[in-house]
């Protein structure tokens, strides 16, 4: 689409919209009903049966028992992918080969290698991606980076950053068994951290090199309810240092589970004063964050409240502080970036700069060295 077809709405196709629940009915489904621009047209599942029932419960014209069949459709224009992390490599392509513009939630593959090879494809496809790293959407993020780039807290020294992963605790949720699993590729690293670790490079820049210590300290955990006990080799300690470009020092530690103290707190720290955003979890990608700041000779820190322009997609008020909000915000930026040619919402390239971050910090703490980016 381009800003000839501005007028029309993008027809969505959504891959994983299940009548049983799960992430995209609470993020994906609120967010495209409120949003004028859009149409959800279509929806695919993993059978006829299971598609036909999630489409008379969600009112979605056109239900898919196949990938394949939601991509040929003439009726899509945009192909979002909600569907575990090991399937995004294969309805990812199928989409690619079908020229339709994609979103993929984060992460976008399955590893580095794949990350890399699904940018490659949709260079060559020539299509619009767009990545679901939706953190750097959020309201307080940025304003967060507004006001470090108007030099509240003076140079940025450092930053440090604990947070909670919420999952990969002692207990898992019946039906998250394959996050247990690094080989899956749903990891605390990957996907809170990940999403963290995007918003703290948007706000501060990039990594110049990292040096990590992974660990997994609970390597058995039981289902909750039955109690059934399961392996877990996903690391659920995540602990990383190292220089960002501007050559300030940053700190990150992600614990899984939740802590009886603090789950969200980053600081920034520089030459003129300091800012400090808290929260209720790791997530930050769907998190409802607070921001404290002093600078000057003040002594003590103060809430900065949101002002009311980064609330800028009305139609989503009703989801104020909820998970579908930045969701929302960013098919806004993705409305834009298809009707208008602009280049707001982070692609399958940044997607796979960003991989390399955390395959960085993965090859740091299995060989015990600094790596330099």
């Amino acid at each position: 689409m381009n800003s000839t077809a501005a007028s029309a709405p993008v027809r969505v196709g959504l891959v994983g919209l299940s009548a049983r629940g799960g992430w995209a009915p609470q993020s994906h489904l609120p967010a495209l009903s409120r949003l004028k621009g859009y149409e959800l047209r279509a929806l695919s599942a993993s059978s006829a049966e299971s598609a036909r029932a999630a489409g008379e419960k969600y009112r979605v014209p056109l239900a898919f028992g196949s990938t394949a069949e939601l991509v040929a459709s003439d009726e899509v224009d945009l192909v979002v992918v909600s569907v575990r992390v090991p399937l995004h490599r294969e309805v990812i392509l199928a989409a690619l080969g079908a020229g339709k513009a994609v979103l993929c939630e984060w992460p976008l593959g399955n590893g580095l290698a794949e990350a890399e090879e699904l940018a490659a494809a949709a260079a060559k496809a020539g299509v619009r991606t767009f990545a679901g790293l939706q953190a750097r959407s959020a309201p307080v993020v940025r304003q967060v980076r507004d006001l470090v780039t108007d030099r509240y807290v003076g140079e940025v020294l450092s930053t440090s950053l604990v947070a909670s992963g919420r999952r990969w605790g002692a207990t898992f949720e019946p039906g998250g068994a394959y996050l247990l699993d690094r080989e899956n590729g749903g990891t605390m690293l990957t996907i809170p951290f990940g999403h963290t670790v995007d918003a703290v490079a948007q706000v501060l820049g990039e990594f110049t090199e990292v040096s990590s210590t992974l660990a997994t300290r609970r390597p058995v955990v039981h289902e909750e309810g039955t109690g059934r006990a399961a392996a877990m080799t996903v690391h659920d300690q995540v602990a990383v240092s190292g220089r960002l470009a501007s050559g300030a020092v940053a700190s990150l530690h992600f614990r899984a589970g939740l802590s009886r103290g603090t789950n969200f707190h980053w600081e920034i720290n520089g030459t003129e004063g300091d800012l400090v955003v808290t929260g209720d979890h790791g997530h930050l990608q769907q998190d409802a964050l607070t921001v404290h700041g002093a600078r000057g000779t003040a002594a003590a820190l103060a809430e900065i409240p949101l002002p009311a322009r980064y609330l800028d997609v009305p139609e989503l008020a009703g989801l104020w502080r909820s998970p579908a909000y930045n969701v929302g915000a960013q098919y806004a930026q993705i409305h834009a970036d298809l009707t208008q040619g602009t280049a707001l919402a982070p692609d399958f390239t940044h997607a796979a700069r960003r991989q390399r971050l955390l395959d960085a910090i993965e090859r740091s703490g299995d060989s015990g060295t600094r790596i330099r980016l």
